[in-house]
């Protein structure tokens, strides 16, 4: 049995989303078909409406509906601690945790020569702008652990330390819940060299 070609249109449009094969845009589609025509509508106008409403901060460069972001716009944040992520998605996962209260910026990636990504692609030049002033007395770098993470953190703190900035890295390690005897060699040594008093 062919799809009919509004089905085929669908499952490739799913297609296109990360982690998303043909099975499972073909399952979505079929749960899609088969439900009441609220999802559909309610799907659809969830999507324009993302596409219509979601921008960046002109501040810190996450998502928001409103500009600046309630986080930069808000007096209860502390707006001398600046916490630098790669992503959007890094900075709802720090938020999720409730551990920062301070404000952010968000690179819009990490370096990557190979993949032509350059500091001119990054959200760099704005976040040395907020630095310039005299509030700003940390800079916490939470880029990912990775290759191109740890290559845009040692550029970053490259650019901020003559700045008179401290600058911060995030710690990285064994996670809760993890074992020891799983982790690879690079992730025992991150979290033996960020062990602190206990």
């Amino acid at each position: 049995m062919a799809y009919t070609p509004s089905m085929t249109r669908l499952i490739q449009e799913l297609s296109k989303l990360p982690g998303i094969g043909e099975k499972t845009a073909a399952r979505l589609a079929f749960h899609i078909l088969r439900a009441d025509g609220g999802l559909a509508d309610g799907l659809a106008a969830a999507l324009k409406a993302l596409k219509e409403q979601t921008r960046l901060c002109r501040t810190c460069h996450g998502l928001t509906e409103v500009d600046p972001c309630p986080i930069c716009a808000s007096g209860e944040r502390a707006a001398d601690v600046i916490c630098v992520v790669e992503e959007p998605a890094d900075l709802i996962a720090i938020e999720r945790s409730r551990g920062f209260r301070g404000r952010y910026h968000v690179l819009q990636g990490a370096l990557s020569p190979l993949d032509g990504v350059g500091p001119e692609d990054l959200q760099i030049g704005g976040l040395l702008q907020r630095l310039r002033g005299d509030t700003v007395r940390e800079v916490i770098l939470a880029t990912n652990p990775t290759v191109e993470g740890e290559a845009t953190a040692l550029y970053l703190a490259r650019l901020i330390k003559p700045l008179g900035v401290r600058v911060t890295r995030i710690a990285h390690g064994i996670p809760m819940g993890g074992d020891v005897e799983y982790a690879d060699v690079v992730t025992l040594g991150r979290a033996l060299d960020g062990r602190r008093d206990m």
